[in-house]
């Protein structure tokens, strides 16, 4: 979806993800923060910080056709980690809108496992205290209870702890700025979903998708919805840890869709 949106004529991104700028300040990186993990509230949001990293972000960011931001524009911003900052960002940007993405579990925790699998996503590489399989993608809060659990359990937790923090999170927010979208629903038919959160966001969208969509750069095998069927004995093992989560964000979702 990012990589759809990136394609609008007048949103401005850093083009990728945004670890190392926003992680290179020591106040917001998780080694150094007082919670160890990727969670940022609002009460980290402060002004000093705020305004540095506003201001790296402007000097990114550039449009679909490579060109700078010239005055006032609208940032397009896409990381995963970023789930479990989005009060953080609310306070930056107060005028911020969030699109929800929501994907079913099983898929997600499919690819997931598949991300730690590769070796591709490891983040942190040298968590300490940590004695598993090198650490991938983001670091929830409580990431030291899942010492020593297979990478399939290791994963469940960081889906439920997450999404639970988003939850929380996106709760707190204005209804009218916060957009929420199905995963199938976005693959079935793209052009309808792009065009719906171009028109409620108010950006404009001059291109036409066709129904099958280029894979994403971060993509490890190609999608299939039954693709976790293929480890669904391990899917099923550890669904009774999201199973709760799921349910409040499916009522949520209901609740907000397109």
């Amino acid at each position: 979806m990012f990589e759809t949106l990136a394609q609008a004529p007048h949103l401005f991104s850093i083009g990728g993800e945004s670890h190392g700028l926003i992680e290179r300040f020591p106040e917001l990186s998780p080694i150094a923060h007082q919670s160890m993990s990727n969670l940022l509230t609002a009460q980290d949001a402060k002004n000093h910080l705020a305004e540095r990293l506003a201001q790296d972000f402007y000097e990114a960011l550039r449009d679909r056709q490579g060109s700078p931001a010239n005055g006032r524009v609208r940032m397009l911003e896409k990381t995963p980690k970023n789930a479990l900052r989005v009060s953080f960002f609310d306070a930056i940007w107060p005028d911020a809108c969030f699109i929800y993405l929501y994907r079913d579990p099983r898929q997600t925790l499919s690819s997931m496992i598949e991300a730690w699998s590769s070796g591709r996503f490891r983040t942190y590489p040298r968590l300490p205290g940590w004695n598993g399989p090198q650490w991938s993608l983001l670091l929830v809060p409580g990431w030291q209870r899942l010492n020593g659990m297979p990478i399939h359990r290791i994963v469940a937790h960081q889906w439920a702890i997450t999404t639970g923090v988003l939850l929380d999170a996106l709760e707190a927010i204005p209804a009218k700025r916060v957009q929420v979208v199905r995963y199938e629903d976005f693959l079935a038919r793209p052009q309808d979903a792009i065009k719906t959160i171009a028109g409620r966001l108010d950006f404009e969208w001059d291109r036409q998708l066709t129904n099958t969509l280029p894979l994403s750069r971060y993509t490890v095998s190609r999608p299939n919805p039954d693709k976790w069927r293929s480890i669904q004995t391990q899917i099923d093992s550890v669904f009774p840890i999201v199973e709760q989560v799921d349910a409040r964000a499916r009522r949520f979702t209901t609740s907000r869709s397109m």
